[in-house]
């Protein structure tokens, strides 16, 4: 009887040592976490590289692109686990190398003023690490260009395999030169400790002087929140109002283009319904921006696809579709063409969108 309570005696102590140690590891990786959060400021000044000898004048007109580049690895290949598929690493080193190549070959078929990249990664495991800004840089020569970090993580541990290490952001190339350029943070809809290893939303905003004017081209590049139940989109978007209404006030020209992750309600969006089931977008009430900018959206193509399945063999007769990348401008600014252009997902979920503009 008495070697039966001591074997119990032993076992509690083994399990008690088992738990403590556990629980040890838990925190210390929670310490580790918080110690290493990415804690951006308000504001950030942000350094800007390159160089471009156009000058910018009232009377010119430029063409602007935006594209969500996928961190290169979200091609026709591809589904990912955030919208309902299993991929967690959807793409090898070397489709991403060709992703990268096709993204850039389309940006300079475009050739475009004023270019708004999302989802660019300097270094990352989800893209094997290749630096796609460093990419963007040496295919785009003759611009001037500013990146703002919105995903800086050193370890992911969700899901298994776990996302590991991740340093993404926002990026803008023109071939104006940039005044300045600042990181604006957005409203975070996070807490303690998802927040810590989550996006942290901002803006890109870029001031291009105007020659011969007191004016400048106020250029937003923006990456709304995408997996929020709501609040998130709705405090990002209120905030970029604020400021994009502030800048218009002054009778500034004002561009914010990107990936809204939500529908405009001035836009004809029936060709491509939310399928139950499926991840929803949110919406942005054209009426509230009414008095001082257009909202633009084109509708002949999708702008993104659902990452439930991969694309290349999927049935396309019910896929699901998105249109949620646009541009919000100041009525200063004549909308001469706007363009989604539909290169079938082959490179990544999303497809470029294309305006042209004249500064009046």
């Amino acid at each position: 009887m008495k070697r039966q309570r001591k074997k119990k005696h032993g076992v509690l102590k083994v399990l008690r040592r088992i738990v403590l140690a556990l629980v040890l590891i838990v925190a210390l990786f929670f310490g580790a976490v918080t110690a290493l959060e990415y804690r951006p400021n308000d504001t950030d000044a942000l350094d800007v590289s390159g160089s471009a000898v156009t000058a910018l004048k009232e009377g010119d007109s430029l063409t602007v692109m935006t594209w969500n580049i996928g961190f290169g690895a979200l091609g026709d290949n591809a589904d990912f686990f955030m919208d309902g598929g299993t991929m967690v690493y959807p793409s090898d080193k070397e489709r991403v190398q060709d992703n990268m190549t096709g993204i850039i070959n389309a940006i300079s078929d475009v050739d475009p003023d004023l270019l708004y990249v999302q989802e660019a990664d300097i270094s990352s495991w989800r893209s094997h690490n290749i630096n796609q800004t460093k990419l963007l840089q040496e295919a785009l020569p003759d611009t001037e260009n500013a990146f703002a970090t919105n995903f800086k993580v050193a370890f992911l541990p969700y899901p298994i395999p776990p996302m590991g290490k991740i340093h993404s952001g926002i990026m803008t190339f023109s071939n104006y030169h940039i005044g300045t350029a600042t990181r604006v943070s957005l409203p975070n809809p996070y807490s303690w400790p998802v927040r810590c290893v989550n996006l942290k939303r901002c803006l890109l905003v870029s001031r291009i002087p105007i020659k011969g004017s007191d004016k400048e081209l106020v250029s937003v590049n923006l990456h709304l929140e995408a997996y929020d139940d709501g609040e998130g989109k709705i405090a990002q978007t209120k905030m970029l109002k604020e400021i994009l209404s502030e800048e218009a006030k002054k009778g500034n020209y004002v561009i914010a283009g990107g990936d809204f992750n939500q529908v405009f309600s001035n836009i004809d969006t029936s060709a491509y319904p939310t399928y139950e089931g499926n991840w929803q977008p949110g919406s942005v009430d054209a009426e509230e921006f009414a008095d001082d900018f257009d909202l633009l959206m084109d509708n002949t193509n999708p702008s993104c696809r659902s990452l439930i399945e991969p694309y290349k063999d999927a049935d396309k007769t019910d896929f699901q579709y998105y249109l949620i990348d646009g541009y919000i401008v100041s009525k200063n600014l004549t909308v001469n063409s706007l363009e989604t252009r539909n290169l079938d997902f082959v490179n990544t979920d999303h497809n470029p969108v294309v305006m042209n503009v004249t500064l009046n």
